[in-house]
C-alpha cells in the first residue's frame, strides 16, 4: 500500500464500543488507512482479540463509559505514552425497549441516557484537553436518523440521540477558532447487534427489522467516518445522514419480499 493511501499514518485514533458492530468496523477502516488504535469496550475478550487480528499498532483496553472511574483510567491509558490523540470516535452506545413512554421500562431510560449521551459527554471532555493543547484533532459522534427524526415507542432513545447533535453544536461553539473538527454521523437503518440488544436478545424479533430490506452494514458507516476524517485541515464535515437507498425516513422503509 503506497504511503499516499495511508493518509492516518503517524495518527492515533481512539474507538469506544470497539468490541463489535460500527466500532469494530470504524477499527478495521482507520487501521487500513493507517492509524494506530486505542480501543475501548466492555466486552474486553472481544476487543482485545480485535486488537490483536489489527496487528501491533492496536491495543485495548476496559471501557464502561457509564462509569466515571473507567473512563478516567481509559483516558490515561490511551494518552499516557502519547503526544496527543488525534482521532476519538465515540461509538459507545445501545438501544433498548421499544414501547410507548406510559408502558416503558425507567432502567431501559436510565442505562441509554448514561451510554448514548453521558458517556459520550464524559469521554468527550476528558480527552479535549489533549486535543485543545495541539489546536487540533477529530472528534466523531456516532448519533443516528432517531436523533433527528423522532419516532414513536422510541421516546428516550430519540432523546438520547437529539441530545448528541446539541451537544456537538454547543461544542462546536465552544470550540470556534480552533483547528478541532467534529463530526455528528447519523445512520438509519444498520444491520449490527442493535436490534438484538435493543429486543434484549429476541434474536428473531430482531432480524425482522432488517427483513425484505437491504440495510446498511458497519462497513458502509466505517467508510464514511474513514473520508470524513482524511478531508483537508481546512474542510470539516459538521453533520452526515447516512441511509440505506431503501430508507426514505426513520420509518419509512421499502421492502421487499424475498431479501
Amino acid at each position: 500500500m503506497s504511503p499516499s493511501s495511508r493518509p492516518l499514518s503517524g495518527k492515533i485514533a481512539v474507538i469506544t464500543g470497539a468490541s463489535s458492530g460500527i466500532g469494530a468496523a470504524t477499527a478495521r477502516t482507520l487501521a487500513a488507512l493507517g492509524a494506530s488504535l486505542r480501543l475501548g469496550a466492555r466486552r474486553l475478550e472481544r476487543v482485545e482479540a480485535l486488537a490483536s487480528e489489527l496487528g501491533g499498532g492496536a491495543s485495548a483496553h476496559a471501557l464502561d463509559v457509564t462509569v466515571p472511574e473507567s473512563c478516567r483510567a481509559f483516558t490515561e491509558w490511551a494518552t499516557g505514552d502519547a503526544a496527543g490523540v488525534d482521532i476519538l470516535v465515540n461509538n459507545a452506545g445501545l438501544a433498548r425497549g421499544l414501547a410507548p413512554v406510559v408502558d416503558s421500562d425507567e432502567r431501559d431510560w436510565r442505562e441509554m441516557l448514561e451510554s448514548n449521551l453521558m458517556g459520550l459527554m464524559r469521554v468527550t471532555r476528558l480527552f479535549l484537553p489533549s486535543f485543545i493543547a495541539r489546536d487540533a484533532g477529530d472528534i466523531v459522534h456516532v448519533g443516528s436518523v432517531a436523533g433527528l427524526q423522532p419516532y414513536a415507542k422510541g421516546a428516550a432513545y430519540c432523546a438520547s440521540k437529539a441530545a448528541v447533535e446539541s451537544f456537538a453544536q454547543a461544542l462546536r461553539l465552544e470550540l470556534f477558532g480552533t483547528r478541532i473538527r467534529q463530526l455528528v454521523i447519523e445512520p438509519g437503518l444498520v444491520e449490527t447487534e442493535f436490534s438484538v440488544v435493543r429486543f434484549h436478545g429476541d434474536a428473531e424479533r430482531a432480524g425482522a427489522v432488517y427483513s425484505g430490506v437491504d440495510p446498511l452494514t458497519a462497513a458502509d458507516v466505517a467508510d464514511c467516518i474513514g473520508f470524513a476524517v482524511t478531508r483537508p485541515p481546512h474542510v470539516s464535515l459538521h453533520n452526515m445522514l447516512v441511509m440505506a437507498t431503501a430508507q426514505a425516513t426513520a420509518t419509512l422503509v421499502h421492502r421487499k419480499s424475498g431479501l
